[in-house]
């Protein structure tokens, strides 16, 4: 008697199976998946790969494939470790961060005419939803000190249609969140915390992402920790939703009321005003182990970061020129996923674009995340001025155009480190003698 362990299909004890999974991977993929994960080359390197080739083949011979790699139990540690590490009860493991922020756009009934807010500065997907369907995009200026959206602004910009405020936390640095969570209550906005740089942040005793109501982290491949290279997390605090994330996750399923003679239901999800109809962001076994992995080691991350953070910070003090990040305090507390570097222009005697091309010429690769939204060509065919928008964005032209850029933290020796920060005082040292 065997057993059917997919969800749609679990009958119990059987004599004909129906199995979760079409097609396992065998011992021959699994030495592809070693092969990729720990790469090299040379004769020690190909003796070692054939010595693990032998012991997975005696492996192979007394293992059992999983029965699932979809949505099974490794996909529901994850999301319990999430939960226990957030201080939460709605962790939602999806696609993508991207894929947290359309459940929470769909809750607000998200539609043409609608306004949402959000800051001038950060990743397309933070606005792609409210853009496919129409809604318009106001951009708020961003603080200066953090690039962060600016509460001040943000206040300015609200309007009778305004129906979602989306701050997202640049770098893993929390946004001024309190000012923000008053204004959308005053005006019965909801709020969604882009969080994707954020897993682990805090800001006044509470973690990022569960603030708002609601939120997205992403375990991208370049953020702080990863889930085999994509994934998101989701978090509500919307009273009632918190049980239906798992089905805006999973199209709809309602397995509590299926229809004459079949497995289940689709049941409409409650949106803020009226129901939505959800997408398919599932996510692996593998991603979630991956996940509950790494969510292990976070808090380690985080330090190791800040070390480097910090020695940058103390670096760079040297030169009143450079306005190096702030490390936080006892109520802000970042995850250090970027480390925000700015100048004086005055003082350095030329702009940020004049010190990133000397600071590639010395081999320090830096970014500015990201460029102002309103610049993009898809915002501009959809009918928005970029200039008319540049005009009540004035911190986000200063500072994109003549202040900042981002400096990487992670994956860096001591001497690497110590190069970076020598290379930027060296070249504002320049840059004020005119060279």
């Amino acid at each position: 008697m065997g057993k059917a362990t997919d969800f749609r299909y679990n009958t119990g004890a059987t004599m004909v199976p129906w199995a979760a999974v079409g097609e396992n991977y065998n011992v021959h993929d699994l030495m592809e998946i070693i092969k990729f994960l720990m790469q090299g080359s040379g004769k020690e390197y190909d003796e070692a790969l054939e010595a693990v080739w032998q012991q997975v083949k005696k492996l192979d011979a007394l293992a059992t494939p999983p029965g699932k790699l979809s949505l099974g139990s490794k996909v529901e540690e994850a999301e319990a470790k999430c939960n226990a590490y957030l201080g939460t009860n709605s962790s939602t493991f999806v696609t993508n961060a991207t894929a947290g922020f359309e459940i929470a756009y769909k809750y607000a009934n998200l539609k043409a005419g609608d306004e949402v807010i959000v800051p001038a500065i950060t990743f397309v997907a933070t606005m792609a939803y409210p853009l496919a369907v129409g809604a318009k995009l106001v951009f708020a200026d961003v603080d200066p000190k953090t690039i962060n959206m600016d509460p001040a602004d943000v206040a300015r910009k609200i309007t009778d249609k305004t129906k979602m405020i989306v701050p997202v936390h640049i770098g893993g640095y929390p946004v001024d969140m309190d000012p923000i969570m008053k204004l959308a209550r005053e005006h019965d906005i909801l709020v969604l915390e882009d969080a994707a740089h954020a897993f682990g942040a805090m800001y006044k005793g509470k973690k990022i992402g569960t603030i708002g109501d609601f939120a997205a982290f992403s375990m991208h491949e370049v953020k702080n920790i990863t889930s085999f290279g994509e994934g998101g997390i989701a978090t509500t605090n919307v009273p009632g939703f918190e049980g239906e994330m798992k089905r805006a996750r999973f199209l709809g399923l309602d397995f509590t009321c299926p229809i004459k003679d079949w497995l289940y239901n689709i049941t409409p999800i409650q949106g803020k005003y009226e129901p939505f109809v959800p997408g398919n962001a599932s996510t692996t076994e593998i991603q979630g182990l991956g996940l509950t992995l790494q969510i292990s080691r976070n808090e380690e991350i985080i330090a190791e970061r800040k070390r480097a953070a910090a020695y940058l910070t103390k670096r760079f003090a040297e030169n009143d020129a450079i306005i190096p990040q702030d490390l936080g305090n006892d109520e802000i507390k970042p995850t250090f996923h970027l480390y925000l570097l700015q100048i004086d222009p005055e003082k350095a005697g030329g702009d940020v674009q004049v010190l990133k091309q000397k600071l590639a010429e010395k081999g320090v690769t830096q970014i500015a995340h990201f460029g102002p939204l309103y610049r993009f060509k898809i915002v501009e065919d959809m009918g928005y001025n970029a200039e008319e928008i540049a005009k009540t964005c004035p911190n986000c032209e200063e500072v994109f155009y003549k202040r900042f850029t981002h400096l990487p933290l992670y994956g860096l020796s001591d001497e690497q480190l110590k190069y970076m920060a020598d290379a930027v005082l060296a070249s504002v040292a320049e840059m004020q003698e005119g060279k």
